[in-house]
């Protein structure tokens, strides 16, 4: 590679007149560095964990101020509070960041791991190894978090990574990739193995997005519209999901307890996350006991009721739902609800407005649970269970990169088996085929 090619992707201070050299030459260093993760042993990328993790916790005062420099432009460019909450760092937040590397670290390592090995007719062996993607993409907006989050899944699991964060923290997530370069240098791997746009150019995620010589997936992380413009544009596979249209139906044989606390706790637990619920399904013969238990409460939270025609004539505090309200993603103290006369009218809606993230029922009856088990084609699909586990870190997963509600390759949570794809091996002893 020329040392005009290696200048510009290095020297972060470098002004970048030429975006197409400069991306040429991330994705350049992304795919040579990934050959070098992919054979780093177990203790190499355990032990860059570790000293990332440090340098984290070494740079608090460096991070912070950098930070300040996104929070005074996010400020001045009239954010939102709850944007700017997303954006801060604070001593516990970059304590969590710290802590959540060596959480990866302990994680087992996926990397060489055989599984289904058989014997054949022939004398042969049959088995599938897990190995690393090569280079992972991903964009996101906000949270500087997820760059260290993101950096360390992708080393943990073999691949070598390109981030590209919102430009709203800059100056936040170059200050964390000096602190994940510093953590590799110390473990004696390349620093390239994780690299970060350094330019806050929106044609750069047209650019990467579109090279499928360098980039083996793209995860994007962010609003509807991001996500919708790089599945739409996208040369390079990827794993989204553009929103959480989460539902609760509570069925005629369920616990009246359970039936109150997980679909209070799935609405109001959090409101702006992916796995809260937004639609709750009642069967109408449950619905005058259920709703004169949830109603108030609801109310007290100040969740806005949006009903069905059924829901307005049971209780005033209902608004109309409009067809929209069905398929939409509120990520607010916002609940559209609706009675069914079944489960199969309850699996019917689910089938035409859910997302495909995660849809719970709650019900004693063991044959009606496994039907909505094996008809529901969401990501994750539970019973008698809270939307909000649709997590990661509950999955037992350790971190995650994000959810996936595509059908290919990783669904639901995606942790490190999810950065990692599979091969067939063949173990012979001089075999041939007759």
């Amino acid at each position: 590679m020329s040392s005009v090619i290696q200048n510009l992707a290095d020297n972060e201070s470098a002004s970048i007149t030429d975006l197409n050299a400069y991306m040429k030459a991330v994705g350049e260093l992304a795919r040579s560095s990934a050959r070098e993760i992919a054979r780093a042993s177990i203790g190499s990328k355990n032990l860059a964990l570790e000293e990332i993790a440090q340098a984290l916790l070494s740079a608090k005062v460096k991070l912070k101020t950098a930070n300040l420099i996104d929070l005074e432009a996010g400020r001045a460019n009239g954010l939102s509070q709850a944007m700017l909450d997303r954006l801060a760092l604070s001593d516990d937040r970059i304590n969590s960041m710290s802590e959540g590397l060596r959480q990866i670290a302990a994680l087992e390592d996926p990397i060489g791991k055989v599984t289904d090995l058989v014997s054949r007719p022939s004398g042969i062996r049959v088995g599938r190894m897990r190995v690393p993607i090569g280079v992972i993409g991903i964009i996101y907006e906000s949270r500087p978090n997820v760059t260290a989050d993101a950096a360390g899944l992708c080393l943990k699991s073999g691949n070598a990574s390109v981030l590209r964060g919102g430009s709203e923290a800059f100056h936040s997530n170059k200050a964390i990739t000096k602190c994940i370069k510093l953590g590799l240098a110390k473990a004696g791997l390349p620093a390239e193995t994780v690299q970060i746009i350094q330019t806050t150019d929106r044609a750069a995620v047209g650019k990467m997005i579109t090279m499928p010589e360098s980039i083996d997936v793209i995860i994007p992380r962010g609003g509807k519209g991001l996500i919708e413009r790089i599945s739409k544009d996208a040369r390079v596979p990827v794993i989204k999901h553009l929103d959480g249209i989460c539902h609760v139906y509570i069925d005629e044989f369920a616990n009246f307890k359970k039936a109150i606390d997980v679909s209070f706790n799935s609405k109001t637990q959090r409101y702006g996350t992916c796995n809260t619920m937004e639609t709750l399904l009642i069967h109408q013969s449950r619905a005058k006991e259920i709703l004169d238990e949830l109603v108030p409460l609801y109310e007290k939270e100040g969740v806005e009721l949006r009903g069905c025609e059924r829901c307005v004539s049971f209780s005033s505090i209902f608004k109309n739902a409009s067809e929209d309200d069905w398929s939409t993603e509120y990520l607010a103290p916002i609940l559209s609800v609706r009675l069914v006369d079944s489960v199969e009218m309850a699996i019917d809606h689910i089938e035409m407005y859910s997302s495909r993230h995660t849809d719970s029922i709650i019900t004693q009856d063991l044959s009606i649970a496994d039907r909505f088990l094996r008809e529901v084609d969401s990501s994750s699909v539970m019973v008698n269970t809270s939307t909000r586990f649709a997590d990661g870190f509950e999955y037992g997963l350790g971190a995650e990169i994000g959810i996936s509600t595509d059908k290919l390759h990783a669904r639901g949570p995606v942790g490190l088996e999810g950065l990692t794809n599979q091969k067939y091996i063949v173990l012979g002893d001089g075999h041939i085929r007759q």
